[in-house]
């Protein structure tokens, strides 16, 4: 089974839903408030940028399109990681909350978890070896 059908179409659209959300929300703080709290907002629209292109990475079929996607569902979850863990131990830093602040608590700590479920489809998807 190719790695974006069955389960992995499902994958790629709770990372379409999330690019969404993430992307429109930065948008709509960075144009109507940025001056409250620009590294929460700009923080936000790094993580809309990667679940943008984990997105589309995530539902082409390929060895560069998987490539991308390992890249980027890492970034995600290192970013997931390092935020989260950067808004417990300085919230006064941020006045707002970010897609991926308190290890995605505002989303129901799904950005925490899903790069881990991201990772495990992505490992057991691997492209065949080139001859």
């Amino acid at each position: 089974m190719k790695r974006n059908q069955g389960l992995g179409r499902i994958l790629v659209m709770v990372y379409a839903v999330f690019a969404l959300s993430a992307f429109a929300r930065s948008l709509f703080q960075i144009l109507t408030d940025f001056s409250s709290a620009p590294l929460a907002y700009l923080l936000s629209a790094f993580a809309a940028a990667v679940y943008i292109v984990a997105t589309f990475s995530l539902a082409r079929s390929g060895r560069t399109a998987w490539h991308v996607s390992l890249v980027a569902v890492l970034i995600e979850l290192v970013g997931v990681l390092g935020v989260g863990l950067w808004t417990v131990l300085d919230p006064g830093l941020f006045a707002e909350e970010t897609v991926w602040g308190h290890f995605g608590a505002g989303y129901g700590y799904v950005p925490a978890v899903l790069p881990v479920i991201g990772l495990a489809w992505l490992l057991t998807h691997r492209p065949a070896p080139t001859r």
